[in-house]
């Protein structure tokens, strides 16, 4: 990778410059507000302990009635001459579940999660001197709640670090939410069960401590009987609290209104076609900002806008801005302040030179150079020559085969035909997962985008594979998709976009954006003469890293055309958010996929479109 040095080209440095000057007197209203980042992280890291320490307590009350001098095997069992409240126990597990459920939102700095913090400690305080104060736990146990109090001063005093709102949600993360609550509950419950063999008088077989726990979280007497009753009723009310604590949360959060994940709306998809009308020459992938999963933002002044996806907690925007460059700085304002409204992190995936620039200067972010798009002038191509002897040859053999291509724009094409596309790009997907974000329209064939062009492959006169690419500007062509018949001979891809270069004249198109190839110069380096041992490593690692993600292959793929590289970058402002901001442009492109009944949010593509797949699959 490289760090982002100055601007892609001489034809932007004007550009640019201006828009420094313009946005050089705004910058310091895009600066984010200063932050103590430990401070969430610490109470976060403090609400997981405290939780846990509740739970084990429930588990085992021998660990919190251990002290450095008296031996932990002195309270290893309940012991008759000892008060033990079961409601109280059975309170404090339920507690420190509650406490781990809210830890992740006080990292996030979430306000609810703040206020919900604050009302359990203050419970668990209370509840911990009352015990004390009705001889339900030995003296000498009270400093169990000095960490609690400590925490609980720190998320007062320092109240102003926790101003998130929550997420957008849908009622799919209630489904979510009880699935991972069921799964705790019987754990939990499990453990209750096993953990002191000795209380255990009938039915300790592994079927019957099941029954118990399945029983019990519904109110129900099972199958085993416990020595000291005590006992039992602790596992009983344990046991009913976790399942209506678990019933209360799904409630609260289906209950509630629904907010779905921000799409595009019609009424914007028209405000950045007319930004893409203008502007669209920039930026090839500017197009797939009318993806209809992604969210816009627009600047103030409405000639600049951002399309973005919040996947895990991290805020990722795709390409560069749309819209006229001197706008750009106000419509990063914007991306940025909600990004800090939600406390979100925010990234940027697949943004050119230029864009990086701006990125990095106006919202304070660092840059690393993802890979390089590949880019085939239409004046220098050409299949002669010993450099083209590879493709020319498998191109004139697929031909003599009898394939034939035809390239059209997409309003060009019968209703039938282009149901009969959609079916093949269907069919010809190499994973059951649809792939694609940043470099994806997410469908074919919808009347919106008829400037598109689309060239297919016939042998018989059936279709046999096909390419889509979308509008660059008015002069240029993007690739979305690349389908093929799974049982059609090898090369059709190469005959395809050979056919697509052929009619560019007749299109009036000048440049085609081909795949984009992931750390493409450090598989080209790294198999040079005096390569060094680091860069080498790095370049194995990819080469078995492309047996899962196709990294080689794209590459080897795109320089048989000779295209001219265009480098791409990922903008980010910490490098500590880098693993998260990887797992969530992996999730993102559907690289990592939930299964479909966990899968959060909303998606509106409808059953007959068929989405397209990234170039970087």
């Amino acid at each position: 990778m490289q760090r982002i040095v100055g601007t892609s080209s001489d034809d932007d440095s004007e550009q640019l410059a201006t828009v420094r000057r313009v946005a050089q007197p705004l910058v310091h209203q895009f600066t984010a507000p200063r932050r103590r980042p430990w401070i969430p992280r610490a109470a976060g890291l403090a609400c997981y302990l405290i939780g846990l320490l509740d739970i084990v307590y429930a588990l085992f009350p021998s660990v919190r009635n251990a002290t450095p001098i008296k031996p932990l095997h002195q309270y290893g069992r309940l012991v008759p001459g000892l008060e033990i409240n079961p409601s109280l126990v059975a309170g404090s597990m339920i507690t420190g579940v509650l406490m781990l459920l809210l830890a992740h939102g006080l990292r996030r700095r979430k306000h609810r999660a703040w206020m919900g913090t604050v009302g359990l400690l203050c419970l668990s305080i209370a509840g911990h001197f009352y015990a004390l104060a009705g001889h339900y736990v030995p003296r000498g146990t009270g400093n169990g709640e000095v960490l609690p109090i400590i925490v609980l001063v720190l998320l007062i005093v320092y109240r102003r670090e926790f101003y998130a709102l929550s997420d957008p949600r849908s009622r799919w993360r209630a489904i979510w939410t009880f699935c991972c609550l069921i799964i705790i509950d019987l754990g939990l419950g499990l453990l209750l069960v096993s953990v002191r063999p000795r209380e255990i008088v009938a039915g300790g077989g592994v079927l019957d401590r099941i029954q118990q726990v399945l029983l019990g979280l519904i109110g129900v007497s099972g199958p085993m009987h416990f020595r000291v009753d005590r006992y039992g009723d602790y596992v009983y009310f344990s046991l009913v609290g976790l399942s209506l604590v678990t019933l209360l949360v799904t409630l609260y959060l289906f209950l509630r209104p629904a907010l779905p994940e921000a799409l595009l709306t019609p009424a914007q998809e028209t405000r950045v076609r007319e930004l893409l009308a203008k502007h669209g020459r920039r930026d090839s992938l500017g197009y797939f900002a009318l993806r209809r999963d992604k969210a816009v933002l627009f600047s103030a002044s409405g000639k600049a806008c951002i399309a973005y996806r919040v996947v895990a907690g991290v805020m990722l925007a795709s390409g560069d801005p749309v819209g006229d460059p001197e706008a750009w700085p106000g419509a990063i304002k914007e991306f940025c302040e909600r990004a800090d409204k939600y406390a979100w992190i925010p990234a940027v995936m697949g943004c050119s030179e230029l864009g990086g620039e701006i990125w990095c200067r106006e919202a304070g972010m660092d840059a690393l150079e993802l890979g390089d798009e590949a880019v085939v002038e239409v004046a220098d191509f050409t299949l002669e020559g010993r450099a083209m002897r590879n493709v020319r040859q498998m191109v004139n053999k697929i031909e003599r085969k009898g394939y034939v291509c035809e390239t059209r724009r997409l309003r060009d094409i019968p209703e039938s035909e282009v149901v009969a596309i959609r079916r093949l790009a269907n069919d010809g997907r190499s994973t059951e997962t649809e792939r694609g974000f940043s470099m994806a329209l997410g469908r074919f064939g919808d009347a919106a985008d008829g400037d598109c062009v689309v060239v297919t492959a016939r042998h018989e006169g059936e279709i046999r594979a096909v390419l889509n690419f979308v509008p660059w500007g008015a002069e240029g062509l993007s690739l979305d998709l690349m389908r093929r018949d799974r049982t059609a001979d090898p090369g059709l891809n190469e005959l395809m976009i050979v056919a697509a270069l052929r009619e560019a004249d007749r299109l009036a198109v000048t440049r085609i954006s081909l795949n984009f190839a992931v750390f493409r110069s450090a598989l080209e380096r790294g198999e040079r003469i005096g390569a060094g041992p680091v860069l080498r490593r790095w370049r194995a690692l990819l080469v078995f890293l492309s047996r899962w993600f196709q990294i080689e292959s794209l590459y080897r793929f795109n320089v048989k055309f000779r295209p001219i590289w265009e480098p791409r970058f990922v903008a980010f402002r910490q490098t500590r958010d880098l693993p998260r901001i990887a797992l969530a442009a992996l999730e993102a492109e559907a690289f990592l996929v939930l299964p479909s009944m966990l899968q959060r949010g909303h998606r509106r593509a409808a059953a007959e479109e068929i989405p397209t797949t990234s170039p970087t699959t």
